[in-house]
């Protein structure tokens, strides 16, 4: 396997099935990796999209609200405010973490493919980041 970038119509990405040996095949693995450059860059966007939503849904409790709240609600057998909010909370946080995992996967997808040192692959990515962030910053202004 060649160390240094090179231009060939012939690559093995990511696994031993995708193995390209033609023209059409390099342009199909260019488009793919490119679509998932693009998704790479939408999930990060949609990540902090989510954590912005998710800070603006949860209430704002100070610490006196929550020892009122906390001591009002002893007797009740619900659960109390404060703890419907922390479990919101971690679910949310749940839902984050697996979309950040998700995020991590497809990143190393992507960097792996480069690491074929294929430029038309590389450049397939480096188009596809570019594509993605143009297509997907906009969505952070908007609430």
């Amino acid at each position: 396997m060649a160390m240094h970038f090179i231009f060939s119509n012939e690559a093995v990405l990511l696994f031993d099935f995708w193995s390209v040996h033609s023209p059409a095949g390099m342009a199909l693995s260019v488009l793919v990796v490119l679509l998932l450059a693009v998704l790479y860059e939408g999930i990060k966007v949609g990540k902090a999209k989510l954590l912005q939503q998710t800070l603006e849904s949860l209430p704002a409790l100070s610490s006196q609200q929550v020892m009122l709240e906390t001591d009002q609600d002893s007797a009740s057998s619900d659960l109390p405010p404060v703890r419907r909010t922390c479990r919101r909370w971690y679910l949310c946080h749940f839902g984050q973490s697996l979309v950040h995992v998700i995020q991590v996967v497809i990143g190393y997808f992507v960097m792996l493919a480069v690491m074929s040192y294929n430029t038309w692959i590389f450049l397939g990515v480096v188009l596809g980041s570019a594509v993605g962030y143009y297509l997907a910053y906009p969505f952070l202004g908007m609430v």
